[in-house]
């Protein structure tokens, strides 16, 4: 049988960032509905959180609410939950047929007491990468969400 390589770089969006804090704080800042609220989203976005169960087959259920009044139902089905190494999950609306479902994988790397965390979201193809870039900014808003979780863990 031959080896085949499956190339996603063209379908990936990756953040990485090396947070002051150690994993297990920042796998429960990133874990528990009671701190996520307080971070999670760009900047000027809040959160209803309606449920959150960190296991596999677990559901975490939202509705993000933009600076703009307007809201975004997000739905996350956890596939893979390895505390406090890693989490996959799918990530879609509340839509059954919802075309822009991705997979992401995060992961949480010990660093000499502080946490290397690398969210790696894969699309189903490369157009739909780049239109979630261009015309939700993605990128820039997963940046922005990220540094809102390196600020609260400063506080926890």
């Amino acid at each position: 049988m031959n080896a085949t390589i499956n190339n996603t770089a063209d379908r990936e969006l990756v953040i990485t960032k090396l947070l002051n804090a150690p994993r297990e704080l920042v796998w429960e800042a990133w874990t528990n509905p009671k701190h996520v609220v307080n971070w999670w989203g760009p900047d000027g976005f809040t959160n209803t959180i309606h449920e959150m169960t960190v296991k596999p087959g677990g559901v975490w259920r939202f509705m993000m609410h933009g600076p703009n009044g307007m809201d975004f139902p997000n739905k996350i089905i956890f596939n893979e939950v390895v505390k406090p190494e890693h989490l996959t999950y799918t990530h879609s609306s509340e839509d059954e047929n919802d075309p822009n479902v991705f997979h992401t994988t995060v992961t949480f790397e010990n660093q000499n007491g502080k946490t290397l965390l690398t969210m790696r979201a894969i699309f189903a193809t490369a157009e739909e990468r780049n239109r979630v870039v261009n015309e939700y900014g993605a990128a820039e808003g997963g940046i922005q969400t990220i540094n809102k979780l390196e600020q609260y863990l400063s506080k926890m």
